[in-house]
């Protein structure tokens, strides 16, 4: 996994709890990673057959000359937000002027900031920038932050609202950073040229059942999630699988998994023009859809 298990992963234990993965003679172990910066590593160095990440970690990796690629999207759009309290009236990126802006100091979120704020026409040095690592949720309650950049719309935002306080989401794709999958599924180039790609298949394919088992019945597939992660708030778990839902599907008919080509490039060469990755090749090859459903040989 990328991180601790959490509704972004629903479908996963859906599948692992209806047997899914033994009928497709498939013996599936998760690891949660101590690191969140660990699991492409892990998956490069052999230790994990198959990582969840994030796009612009595999571009990232990807430009340092792990050989690995994004085979399957789980969250079809981008869930990193611009988060605020409702008191602070900040419904646009211009309203971001004059305010204080945390984030968990990745870098590519600091470009993310510097893309909206151009685009909204605000000075970046009117914009203070702190760097507040996990703690999200507490900046915006202590008042140490006006806003945040790097909150997920379908769990921090909701977090905050079932504390009972008004919160502004302002999703990052409509104010200027170039669409992309938020969470992926991630393999090593030479399995998915190899033989190894059928047993790579048979897993993506069971995988996509698993989602499309969640969608039938959201609160089975909770059910499940929450007794693998007996931590998780059961209340939190459900708001933020149905706020989610469409956002595991995507559109045009396309099969569970899909990722758009196009917006795969436009996504890398951002990176390139912000010198967040140096090298095209990195961008080249970063994700295939040849084992979805319907598609590949």
């Amino acid at each position: 996994l990328d991180w601790i298990p959490n509704p972004d992963h629903v479908g996963l234990y859906r599948a692992l709890a209806r047997g899914a993965f033994r009928s497709a003679g498939l013996d599936v172990h998760v690891q949660v990673p101590a690191d969140p910066a660990t699991p492409l590593q892990l998956l490069a160095a052999g230790k994990v057959d198959l990582a969840i990440s994030y796009e612009p970690e595999v571009m990232l990796a990807r430009d340092k000359g792990l050989p690995i690629a994004s085979i399957a999207a789980l969250v079809q759009r981008p869930l990193t937000s611009i988060v605020s309290l409702g008191a602070k009236h900040i419904t646009s990126a211009a309203q971001l002027r004059g305010k204080t802006v945390g984030d968990a100091g990745i870098p590519y979120q600091h470009a993310y900031l510097q893309t909206i704020l151009q685009r909204a026409g605000v000075p970046p040095s009117s914009v203070k920038e702190v760097n507040v690592g996990a703690n999200l949720v507490g900046a915006m309650l202590s008042g140490r932050v006006d806003a945040t950049l790097g909150a997920y719309w379908n769990v921090e935002a909701l977090q905050l609202r079932q504390m009972g306080r008004r919160v502004n989401v302002i999703h990052v794709e409509n104010v200027g950073v170039p669409n992309y999958d938020e969470l992926v599924l991630v393999a090593r180039t030479n399995d998915i040229a190899s033989a190894t790609s059928n047993v790579l298949r048979r897993f993506v394919q069971t995988l996509g059942r698993g989602y499309e088992a969640v969608r039938s019945d959201p609160g089975a597939g909770v059910a499940s999630l929450v007794k693998a992660n007996p931590g998780l708030s059961a209340k939190l778990a459900h708001a933020s699988v149905a706020a989610t839902l469409a956002a595991f599907f995507p559109a045009g008919g396309k099969p569970w998994g899909w990722q758009p080509p196009a917006q795969w490039a436009a996504y890398g060469q951002w990176m390139l023009a912000h010198h967040l990755i140096a090298h095209a090749a990195a961008v080249a090859g970063a994700q295939t859809n040849q084992l979805l459903a319907g598609q590949g040989p």
